[in-house]
């Protein structure tokens, strides 16, 4: 699913970014790096790829949030059943907001982001603190190409 995903995005520019990077930031298998890194690489403006992949993942990550928030139980057992969202969700329990700190990372972030609405940390907390972390984690991948 992964790959085809990823190629689509690189076909159809800051377009299909934004679906993937906002698609990657749901619990999906797939990566939207490897798609911002591929449309640098077909010559995709690298502000344009920058921005859509922002856009769309910072967009994914307030909707996982509020996901987490209005579908308390159902989100829990989610969370529960699968090996990312467990950790998660230990990690929340045991360092609280620190937790976010650790959105950006493949796997246990985007579960972290339904757990954070999950136990309902502050919205303006949540985003100061994961959208900066989604953005710079583009801006790095990007750079060579600025």
């Amino acid at each position: 699913m992964g790959g085809a995903l990823e190629g689509w995005a690189i076909d159809n520019g800051a377009w299909g970014l934004l679906a993937v990077a906002f698609l990657a930031a749901t619990i999906l298998p797939f990566s939207s790096e490897v798609a911002l890194g591929g449309a640098l690489l077909a010559s995709t403006p690298p502000v344009e790829a920058i921005l859509a992949c922002s856009v769309g993942n910072c967009a994914a990550c307030l909707l996982n949030y509020g996901l987490g928030a209005l579908l308390y139980a159902r989100a829990r057992e989610r969370l529960e059943g699968s090996w990312g969202g467990q950790r998660a969700l230990a990690w929340i329990q045991r360092y609280g907001s620190w937790a976010l700190l650790a959105s950006w990372l493949p796997v246990v972030g985007d579960p972290i982001t339904i757990v954070a609405g999950l136990v309902r940390l502050p919205l303006p907390l949540f985003a100061a603190v994961v959208l900066p972390l989604r953005i710079l984690r583009y801006l790095v991948i990007a750079a060579p190409f600025l």
